[in-house]
């Protein structure tokens, strides 16, 4: 089948990949001329385990191709997914402009029958207004003849997983009221479900809400174990027995019970502020989702509190490694990231700051200050080097096992330890003779 994605992001990029991985002929296309031109040689933007080598595979079989020239994508094509951002705005709002802008052009382009899939995440009843702006762009064109449908198809990828998720999702939502369409976009996915009929077929706005309610429900599990982790501290108990005692419970689970420094990136803070506002604008209260963005901006504070409480308020000649800086492993994205909001904070109180992360340095050396006050260091030894504190803010496997006597010869003494992501065995920690602070571990 032939494919055209607009957008080239985290979704438009792999989406695109797999699907010319599975035998399709695909373009992408992006307004970006310099991330057109890198991806044409093989260059890809962004870290996700698998993608670059699948990208440089298909381009290499040519059944992968970029362009900027969206009829070129267009005109071959049976489906168009729309793929780009929609980043908040200050009310917390989606921007649809890209999303609408996409529509636009599809409209003023298009001369055959084309299946529209918008996998951007948008608002209730954006689907419809993409079907509304075509149909305007056709009627000025005179080619009111051309025949499309538009449809939901939200992607539930996880950044560092993305690709296995494209691969074998859990399963795979099509928002549509045209059984041809539905049948169509099966036909298109089928060789991800093979083994077991994972397709679900609703209403474009059940679809829609879908999206977003799943990414709420799991920054809702996020927080609240991390509200619970703060009360574990009071009364002595450990947020990490806590979550193997609730999630051996066939009604709750396991996944996402992990109390640290709150959620990040690109889709949980953006979605959930999305919702609140879609809400508000029905005159509906989400309250328990305000509740869950409050309590997300709360924990990173209770981390940095310990900071406090051990060093005091002024840190001037204080010395913190930074373990970590993207906002979670496998991924060098650091919209959001709790590193952010530490680094923040520490620099303001006059500390200085060594930092490291496996994959995410080239992207922290645009974002963190470069006066002096942050050494980018080659390795997380390195950073440790002189430090008073180590501070492991992302949970990379590389920092669960380290060499704690090369780590002590290389801190100053009387060094302290927090830990932002329970990665550590506190009584190994404090039997070496560093101070250690975690997150709800009594």
């Amino acid at each position: 089948m032939k494919v055209c994605i607009i957008g080239t992001g985290y979704v438009g990029l792999v989406t695109g990949a797999c699907l010319a991985e599975n035998g399709n002929d695909v373009w992408c296309v992006d307004i970006d001329q310099a991330k057109i031109a890198g991806l044409k040689e093989g260059r890809v933007p962004i870290y996700e385990p698998g993608l670059e080598d699948m990208v440089k595979r298909n381009l290499t079989e040519n059944r992968l191709r970029f362009t900027t020239d969206m009829k070129e994508g267009l005109d071959p094509s049976l489906f168009v997914f729309i793929a780009v951002g929609t980043p908040p705005m200050e009310d917390g709002s989606a921007d649809l402009g890209h999303v609408y802008e996409a529509a636009s052009q599809i409209g003023s382009l298009m001369d055959g029958n084309k299946i529209v899939v918008a996998k951007s995440t948008i608002p209730v009843g954006t689907t419809e207004r993409i079907r509304g702006i075509i149909t305007e762009r056709l009627a000025e064109r005179g080619r009111r003849g051309v025949e499309f449908d538009v449809a939901f198809c939200p992607e539930f990828l996880k950044e560092g997983a993305a690709v296995e998720d494209c691969l074998r999702p859990d399963r795979i939502i099509i928002g549509t009221g045209n059984e041809r369409t539905a049948e169509l976009l099966r036909e298109l996915f089928s060789p991800f479900v093979m083994k077991e009929n994972r397709f679900y077929t609703m209403s474009i706005p059940s679809a829609e809400m879908t999206k977003y309610a799943s990414n709420a429900m799991l920054a809702t599990r996020i927080s609240f174990m991390n509200e619970l982790s703060r009360l574990c501290e009071k009364v002595g108990a450990d947020v990490g027995q806590v979550r193997v005692g609730m999630g051996t419970d066939s009604r709750i689970g396991s996944s996402f019970l992990y109390a640290g420094l709150g959620y990040g990136g690109s889709c949980f803070p953006k979605d959930v502020r999305a919702l609140i506002n879609c809400a508000s604008s029905k005159k509906v209260d989400l309250s328990i989702l305000r509740a869950v963005e409050e309590a997300n901006r709360t924990q990173r504070q209770f981390f940095l509190d310990k900071m406090i409480g051990h060093f005091g308020e002024e840190l001037s000649g204080r010395t913190f490694a930074l373990w970590g800086l993207s906002f979670k492993p496998h991924t060098d994205d650091l919209r959001e990231a709790p590193s952010l909001t530490i680094s923040d904070a520490l620099l303001s109180r006059g500390a200085a700051l060594r930092v490291f992360d496996p994959v995410a340095m080239e992207k922290a050396r645009t974002i963190l200050p470069d006066d002096g006050s942050v050494t980018f260091c080659s390795d997380a030894y390195e950073a440790l080097e002189g430090a008073n504190a180590l501070v492991l803010v992302t949970e990379w496997p590389q920092f669960r096992r380290p060499d704690w006597d090369k780590i002590r010869d290389l801190m100053k003494p009387a060094a302290a330890v927090f830990d932002g992501r329970n990665q550590l065995s506190p009584a190994h920690v404090r039997a070496l003779g560093f101070s250690y602070y975690g997150i709800g571990r009594g």
